[in-house]
């Protein structure tokens, strides 16, 4: 169905640049008489709301523990009601958030409450198209970290206005081609899930038993010993044990606490979280940069480990391999530098990828407090410590065994980008009427349910990090 999809029979300029061609019988309408501004405060009782990039607008409480409360005067927060729109401090970057909840948010984001013309399911998606996103430059004021959408100016400014039973197709047809898409990424994701657990397993048996493993997990010629830690068990008894922080030179260090707002590629790159793919590699199109007089105090080297600290990676290892060039670090990833005459990089971050640092991050939690990991948590990490000649002999046969492992995982997560390549400009191109959906809308069952939004499991984005994210 998807790929019987036309252009509409006749189209009319719209006299927007960034918007181009819009089908003929499409009208127009300014912003401010499309959409309410909701001022509503003085409801202290209603739960608190998060303007998230990934969610739309969530309870708080419902988001994780990725948010803090900025403020106590819940007074002065502004009420938010199911099905409003709400512009926070970083769409300019991510679009406009639907709200999902009643219940209350910073007084400083603008709550837009839509007028009887107005069909959720069409402009939920406008708002978060790349060509509206792209449009909101020309109403961003202040610079840097200080950026923001002037509404005022944004209120007055053209936004395309479909007949409203069309804007009630095109919602019903996303529905239903965005379900149709989440199954094939959720069926992909479940074929990683298992690869990834064989890959585990292998790494596990390698760094704590060494090439002296069968594939049960038993040694064959090497004792074993007690290593007097629970969640790592036995290893081979000639090798010792280490605590992290006596592995690596200097100290465990933070990042940066900077917006990722830079793209001059002659500055340091800005890794994030976001930029790696699941083999480790860097994502081209992610790049971020810092300034030099601000990256230089961040900068990482080929070799160096990050490590997440809170959010829904916390535990997460990344690898800086050779040829990222010249970067820094976020502020929520924190450096190890390993010690090259004690430990071999490649064999540490194998270490993070076993079983035994799952379940030591496991054991390192509290469920009544914050998912968080600091720089005193990792440095007492307890590391099984073979000689440099036996960790590379161990990497050596990891490289063989795992190859096939990595190669299908990538090929999965590639298919995967694909997919979600193909529903942004599917979207993109339905709702600023590249493509008609109105007879294929019209064959649809009458109840077409949303599907979830797809949430990969390594949630790597901070562009999915709500405005009020905490720092340190």
């Amino acid at each position: 169905m998807i790929a019987d999809l036309r252009p509409y029979p006749k189209y009319k300029e719209s006299g927007l640049p960034w918007l181009g061609k819009v089908p003929g019988h499409w009208g127009q309408r300014r912003m401010k008489f499309l959409f309410n501004e909701r001022i509503q405060k003085g409801f202290p009782e209603e739960p608190l709301l998060a303007a998230t990039q990934s969610k739309g607008v969530v309870r708080k409480d419902h988001y994780g523990a990725r948010t803090v409360t900025a403020m106590k005067d819940f007074h002065l927060l502004k009420l938010v009601e199911t099905g409003d729109f709400v512009i926070s401090l970083r769409s300019f970057e991510g679009g406009i958030e639907l709200a999902h909840c009643r219940g209350i948010i910073s007084p400083a984001y603008t709550i837009l409450t839509p007028r009887r013309e107005v069909r959720q399911g069409y402009y939920s998606r406008f708002f978060k198209s790349p060509d509206f996103i792209s449009s909101l430059t020309l109403f961003v004021t202040g610079i840097r970290e200080g950026q923001n959408i002037d509404y005022e100016r944004l209120s007055r400014a053209y936004m395309p206005l479909p007949p409203a039973e069309e804007q009630a197709a095109i919602g019903r047809f996303l529905d239903w081609a965005n379900g149709r898409l989440e199954r094939a990424i959720r069926a992909k994701r479940k074929v990683i899930a298992l690869l990834t657990e064989q890959k585990q397993a292998i790494i596990h048996r390698a760094v704590t038993r060494g090439l002296h493993s069968t594939g049960s997990g038993q040694a064959t010629s090497v004792p074993l010993k007690p290593s007097g830690i629970p969640w790592l068990g036995d290893i081979l008894q000639h090798w010792g044990v280490r605590r992290l922080r006596h592995l690596i030179k200097g100290r465990l260090t933070y990042g940066a606490n900077a917006a990722a707002e830079f793209t001059n590629p002659d500055w340091p790159r800005y890794i994030r979280i976001t930029d790696f793919r699941a083999d480790g590699s860097l994502k081209a199109e992610t790049f971020r940069s810092l300034p030099p007089s601000i990256a230089c105090d961040f900068l990482v080297e080929p070799g160096d480990i990050l490590l997440a600290r809170s959010g829904a990676t916390v535990g997460k290892a990344f690898l800086v391999v050779k040829d990222t060039g010249a970067a820094c670090h976020a502020g929520y990833l924190i450096r190890a530098r390993p010690h090259r005459g004690l430990v071999s990089p490649e064999f540490l971050f194998a270490f993070t990828q076993s079983r035994a640092f799952a379940a030591w991050k496991d054991s390192t939690f509290n469920t009544a407090t914050i998912q968080n990991i600091g720089a005193d948590k990792y440095a007492n990490l307890a590391v099984p410590f073979p000689s440099l000649a036996e960790q590379q002999a161990i990497l050596d046969s990891l490289a063989d065994e795992q190859a096939p492992l990595l190669t299908a995982i990538s090929r999965l997560e590639r298919e995967i980008e694909l997919l979600r390549e193909y529903r942004t400009r599917l979207i993109a191109d339905v709702v600023t009427g590249k493509l008609d959906v109105r007879e294929a809308a019209a064959k649809l069952p009458e109840e077409t349910a949303p599907a979830a939004t797809d949430e990969p499991a390594n949630l790597s984005n901070e562009a999915d990090h709500s405005d009020e994210e905490a720092t340190e």
